[in-house]
């Protein structure tokens, strides 16, 4: 019998990775046989749409396949996630290889569809999303069936799908649809299963993770702390915070449960209410900051992360001097920052106003460059501390280096052997940079 061969590829959040995880689970489950891609029959492309510099990447990732195409008349390439929901329709008519297009709601009929398409290659399907609220969950035995991830010692969770927000500036809401949220009993299972497979991080995620239950008469703290008890589990993290639904109930399971990390991203994404208030965002900068300040009164050794724009259509230089201030005012552990990237079909594309690229790229330098000093400042404060770090991975670069995290989320790399992955171990920082922090083991 011939062996199926597989390929997935990735680009973009968490949420992407996810489901590529469950994707590749049930195929290799099914007998396929993941590969390289230029071994592959098939290859699963999930990218990302938020931004445009994502989704050009993976219009070139597309173009790489003509010449093999050409040649061996494969691979065969499904294109699912947030961007197959933007341009499934004209990458199926670009691109013949292109054979499978699948939104990122329709992520349960996904090992039925890349299994037809490698039966009947002159197929073609389109499964983009049409119901905002309807959603195929990828289901299979939990009890037979381990969940491939790269990492075994870290895992994600997704406990809502979807956004009711729309703010002006994001695709969010028309790629990925409404919100949803998941039945709790399905996400204490998946806990379950991954605890008992050794995961000792589970890191929940949804684009508003802390909106969580309202469609269900739930709230957010109460799943939070559900899973915080949850035995043989011994960290927990969540991403992305919505500053409006992030309330005191949430801050109290944080500074209680041990088990809870004290890191928090929280997107302030501008610091004049000006542009606040065009973007859509439902919460001024005075109240952002009174959120900021009550969870650090609580939990005084949080991490705060924290996502920024800059150049949306409209923005002055007072404007952009807020968001610098807000910088300087805030300092935050990490910002992910982006110069603004219209999205077509979304209000802010036609707002009047839009800035230079040129001026864009030249305010995102210089924040990025403040930042990067408040990051190191904030760093070299920890120079001589010592932390319980997660060894979850071998460092990138270097032998002998192995890399984990502290509880509030900053990356430690130090010397030590491979036998000391997946353990929890005290190290004690000796230098730091912007982006890392260096130590050794105690």
């Amino acid at each position: 019998m011939t062996t199926k061969k597989f390929c997935v590829k990735v680009y973009g959040c968490q949420m992407n990775v996810y489901d590529a995880d469950r994707v590749r689970t049930v195929l290799s489950s099914r007998g396929w046989q993941e590969v390289d891609e230029n071994e592959a029959d098939v290859v699963m492309i999930t990218g990302c749409s938020v931004r445009a510099k994502a989704e050009q990447k993976v219009w070139s990732e597309l173009g790489l396949y003509d010449v093999s195409w050409k040649k061996n008349q494969k691979p065969l390439v499904a294109l699912t996630g947030c961007i197959a929901q933007r341009i499934g329709g004209k990458a199926l008519n670009r691109f013949p290889y292109v054979r499978l297009v699948a939104g990122p709601r329709h992520i349960g009929m996904l090992p039925n569809a890349i299994e037809q398409i490698y039966e009947h290659p002159k197929s073609r399907l389109n499964l983009l999303d049409t119901d905002a609220r309807e959603f195929y969950s990828l289901d299979f035995d939990a009890d037979n069936i381990t969940i491939k991830r790269e990492n075994k010692y870290k895992a994600y969770i997704t406990i809502a799908h979807g956004c009711d927000n729309f703010c002006t500036y994001c695709i969010v809401p028309y790629v990925r649809g409404r919100f949803v949220s998941r039945k709790p009993e399905e996400i204490f299972a998946e806990a379950e299963m991954l605890i008992k497979d050794g995961v000792k991080e589970i890191t929940l995620l949804g684009q508003n993770v802390n909106s969580y239950g309202k469609d269900l008469g739930l709230n957010f703290s109460w799943l939070l702390r559900r899973v915080a008890h949850m035995e043989g589990l011994k960290r927990v993290r969540f991403v992305t915070s919505l500053p409006q639904d992030f309330t005191e109930d949430i801050v109290d399971v944080m500074a209680e449960e041990e088990t809870v990390c004290p890191s928090l991203n929280l997107p302030i994404q501008n610091g004049s209410d000006r542009i606040l208030k065009l973007m859509n965002r439902k919460y001024s900068y005075a109240e952002y900051l009174e959120k900021v300040k009550m969870t650090r009164e609580r939990i005084p050794d949080l991490g705060l992360t924290t996502d920024l724009i800059v150049g949306f259509p409209g923005e002055t230089d007072e404007d952009f001097e807020a968001s610098m201030n807000a910088l300087r005012e805030i300092k935050f552990d990490l910002v992910h920052s982006a110069a603004y990237s219209e999205r077509e079909g979304t209000p802010a594309a036609t707002m009047e106003g839009a800035l230079p690229a040129d001026l864009r790229l030249k305010r995102l330098t210089a924040l990025n460059e403040l930042q990067d000093k408040i990051t190191l400042e904030i760093n070299q404060k920890l120079t001589g501390k010592i932390f319980e770090i997660l060894v979850d991975a071998p460092a990138p670069k270097g032998e002998n280096l192995l890399q984990g995290r502290t509880p509030s989320d900053k990356v430690v790399i130090f010397e030590g052997g491979k036998d000391l992955l997946g353990k929890f171990i005290n190290v004690k920082i000796t230098s730091a940079e912007a982006w890392c922090l260096h130590g050794e083991k105690i």
